[in-house]
């Protein structure tokens, strides 16, 4: 019997806004940069550099035949923002994963095939697979892939930022426009958006203190300097997710160490949590459930009675925000005046992706996804696919779990399985 939410799954729809005052902006075309390539002949253009970008590259490079070039688009080309910003983080996946990621595709494996050792896939090979690693392995090795797909002579970098997407439904062609300024256009069938997410921030009273980003707070050599010593400070966490109980251990470690004065406000729906699962063949709420050295933590410092005996509860004061909306602001309200920071863990949001406009230009266009494949469509064209496609922690695959809940798949090797089953799909109906 399937379970109950067997079937099509579609992602909500998303109304991307311009933000010109012009009704179709002056388009600034992507310019090639190391390649001799005419960007009429690009086969694919990809967005985004991290990850999901990665692996969309690699993908993309096995599927698309004879020398049909790709053309990468990034700010920045350096791991996206687990490199950037999250390599003091515990990661939640098993060693194994990311040497398996690495080694998924025949690019990739090239790459490492003719990298100086020892090298980052080196260093993560020479960890216990079994168990789990700093994020910043899983940066190095996505700067290793990187940098060697950079010299693949079929990639053409862009270091810009995408600004907008025009689909000609006559030639089914994508004209992508970026930050740069040279003029040669870049047109290809195949667009594929991976541009990531940024942490969420909700409204908080007037009277709430200053906010710490999520950013800072998961970084602990940055967050020790950022909250005083030597003086009484209290500082506020909201959420009960992986980041929030992240958050929270890094708090106690400096309470009990360097920051004996400080003290934590914990807000939460939930005074109990939920963990990742072993089960008979899978793992019940994987993609929900806390997992790693935060799941460690949250069972023997936090989760329900636990918090009231223990050496974390020395410092930290779990505040119940279930009841609604009008009782945690009423809670917020109160309890944050007397704190110094306050620091939100509640979600990720998608970054805007680059506007799309459809035939004379004349509107940005409202996109809908398909979550078990990728593909965007406009809406009120009967899911006609339009050759631009999504993935990564902006677009995850969307699953169905045993219990018949539905999950989004956000992970390195989660987005390997993805793409390696869905690229094949968009390089055949992109017809290249």
């Amino acid at each position: 019997m399937l379970p109950a939410c067997s079937g099509s799954l579609i992602a909500r729809s998303v109304l991307f806004k311009s933000t010109s005052p012009h009704i179709f902006p002056i388009i600034q075309f992507v310019r090639l940069f190391s390649q001799n390539a005419t960007p009429k002949d690009a086969a694919a253009v990809v967005v985004g550099a991290g990850p999901a970008g990665i692996a969309v590259v690699g993908n993309l490079l096995g599927q698309i035949k004879g020398d049909g070039k790709i053309i990468w688009v990034d700010e920045q080309f350096q791991g996206g923002r687990i490199n950037r910003f999250y390599r003091e983080v515990p990661g939640n996946t098993a060693v194994k994963l990311l040497v398996d990621y690495a080694e998924a595709l025949k690019p990739f494996q090239h790459i490492l095939n003719t990298s100086n050792r020892p090298n980052a896939i080196t260093a993560l090979e020479n960890l216990p697979q079994d168990g789990t690693c700093s994020l910043s392995y899983a940066g190095d090795m996505l700067n290793l892939l990187t940098a060697g797909l950079k010299q693949h002579p079929r990639i053409h970098t862009v270091q810009a930022k995408a600004q907008s997407a025009h689909l000609d439904p006559k030639t089914k062609s994508w004209t992508l426009a970026t930050t740069t300024t040279h003029p040669p256009s870049v047109t290809a069938p195949l667009v594929v958006y991976c541009t990531g997410a940024f942490p969420t921030t909700t409204p908080l009273p007037p009277s709430s203190p200053p906010t710490i980003p999520l950013d800072t707070a998961l970084t602990p050599s940055i967050l020790s300097t950022t909250i005083p010593r030597g003086e009484p400070f209290t500082i506020s966490v909201i959420g009960g997710s992986h980041s929030a109980i992240l958050v929270l251990m890094n708090l106690y470690t400096l309470a009990s160490t360097t920051h004996p004065l400080l003290r934590i406000k914990w807000f939460t729906r939930h005074p109990t949590l939920r963990y990742a699962v072993q089960k008979d063949g899978y793992i019940q709420y994987d993609n929900t459930g806390l997992k790693g050295r935060a799941a460690e933590f949250a069972r023997t410092q936090l989760d329900g009675d636990v918090l009231l005996t223990s050496e974390a509860g020395k410092f930290i004061t779990r505040i119940d925000c279930s009841g609604g909306k009008e009782k945690e602001w009423a809670l917020f309200d109160k309890e944050l005046k007397d704190c110094g920071g306050v620091i939100q863990a509640v979600g990720y949001t998608p970054a805007p992706i680059p506007e799309v406009r459809i035939g004379d230009g004349t509107e940005v266009v409202k996109l809908g996804k398909d979550a078990r494949t990728g593909a965007f469509f406009a809406e009120g064209q009967e899911r006609k696919r339009i050759g631009l496609f999504g993935a990564g922690i902006a677009f995850p695959e969307e699953v169905c779990t045993p219990e018949g809940e539905r999950e989004y798949a956000v992970g390195m090797w989660k987005f390997m399985n993805f793409l390696k089953r869905v690229v094949p799909g968009w390089v055949e109906e992109s017809r290249i």
